[in-house]
């Protein structure tokens, strides 16, 4: 191998990820492409071998369709994979010897042992092809014992991931099938009249350790239940609206997930939609857009709301606003945190006050922690908001006794901590 090729292999494991940064497919596919490319040979392969006296090739890589998994998809091995000139007798099961097609072409053959971090053998990185002009050295045998070690690691952080997943998902369904969800609900207060209009419900896990609700959301989402997740908090969230006034609507904080491929017309039907706000708080592309729009239009029709946040992003906001033509803008609480010293803040949160009203929105401010930053908001015509000032989440009990006042006043005992908690 010449320093040009020593130089693009070096270029490659730079360039590459860490382990378990790309799918085991995908990482391989580019190694065993670059691998044998680079030492000018024919096909490279991994082989996993099995404990009952064969080996499996589970990643191949070829320059001719014909070699690739399929004519030597397992072989026979002892402590090295068999030489190719050793023919093609069948070993039964409609498998083939190593390398069983048109084995004289293959005048090299390059091998090294793939070990894992506990010196477990996993199997081997298999090079072959067409003898060379000049024969291999050292130098590209360090080559495969270095794409080896990177081939280990590789492995063992698809294995560790793959135990670690099995762990997330018996977990989650755990929690889909029985308890260990709540919901916990924060009180929207129109600060001119001292009445509560709605509530948003929040996700509370009772688990151990404890873990937030974005980090259960977004291992759901990882492990593929992230549907089932979201359609449990609906359920346990729905429970609600028979104990709250008829008027009081509930905001259900959703991913686009579940909106495209959910069937979230099941997890609300019997219900009111005219009580149901929908936040969406995760940007999207024009497509999706329009996919979501033909999905909740019947639900619009029949009186459903949809939310969305607005964080100060300039542009960005203001384009998922008119993508999303929503009933409810909310000043999202990086924007309200600081509001009454800070004039950027007041100027952005007054620039969406006069557009809401220009699109029939109503705008609810969120995170309000201090009476500052309620005073504030109330100069620019904010009139509804939430927030720990005027109250922290709380159990379904407290929801309805909070309703039962004829006029709540911020509770003092409440004013501490940062900020508003996420449903997911």
């Amino acid at each position: 191998m010449n320093a040009s090729q020593e130089v693009l292999i070096l270029n490659f494991l730079v360039e590459e990820k860490k382990p378990g940064a790309l799918p085991l497919d995908q990482f391989f596919g580019r190694a065993l492409r670059a691998l044998r490319t680079q030492l000018g040979l024919e096909a490279a392969f991994i082989s996993w071998y099995g404990g009952d006296g064969y080996a499996v090739v589970v990643h191949a890589d070829s320059a001719d369709g014909a070699l690739l998994p399929g004519c030597y998809d397992t072989y026979a091995w002892q402590d090295e994979a068999p030489a190719p000139d050793q023919g093609a007798e069948p070993l039964g099961n409609n498998t083939h010897a190593w390398m069983s097609a048109s084995p004289a072409r293959f005048g090299a053959r390059l091998s090294t042992a793939i070990r894992l971090g506990d010196g477990f053998r996993y199997g081997a990185l298999v090079c072959v092809g067409a003898t060379p002009a000049e024969p291999f050295g050292e130098r590209d045998m360090a080559t495969m014992r270095v794409f080896a070690e990177m081939a280990a690691e590789h492995i063992e952080a698809s294995i560790n991931a793959e135990a670690q997943n099995s762990e997330v998902k018996a977990a989650i369904r755990s929690i889909v099938d029985g308890v260990g969800l709540t919901c916990f609900y924060q009180p929207i207060v129109d600060v001119v009249r001292g009445k509560v209009v709605g509530f948003e419900a929040l996700a509370r896990f009772s688990t151990v350790p404890a873990r937030s609700p974005d980090a259960w959301f977004a291992d759901a989402a990882r492990v593929g239940l992230e549907i089932e997740l979201e359609h449990k908090m609906i359920a346990e969230a729905l429970r609600s609206f028979s104990v709250l006034p008829s008027a009081i609507s509930v905001a259900f904080n959703i991913s686009s997930n579940i909106l495209l491929n959910g069937r979230l017309e099941h997890a609300f039907a019997g219900h009111e939609l005219a009580r149901v706000v929908l936040e969406m708080n995760e940007h999207m592309s024009i497509r999706q857009y329009d996919e979501i729009a033909r999905v909740l239009a019947p639900m619009r029709e029949q009186g459903l709301r949809i939310s969305v946040d607005d964080d100060g992003r300039g542009l960005d906001g203001f384009r998922h606003i008119l993508n999303l033509q929503p009933d409810i803008v909310k000043l999202h609480r990086t924007l309200v945190r600081g509001i009454d010293g800070d004039p950027a803040r007041r100027a952005h949160a007054g620039a969406l006050v006069q557009f809401g009203k220009s699109q029939g929105c109503e705008l609810i401010a969120e995170g309000v922690e201090t009476a500052t930053e309620m005073s504030t908001l109330k100069a620019l015509g904010v009139t509804r908001m939430q927030g720990y000032f005027l109250r922290r989440p709380g159990p379904l009990e407290s929801a309805v006794a909070l309703c039962n006042r004829a006029r709540p006043a911020p509770a003092e005992s409440d004013l501490t901590g940062s900020a508003c908690a996420t449903a997911v």
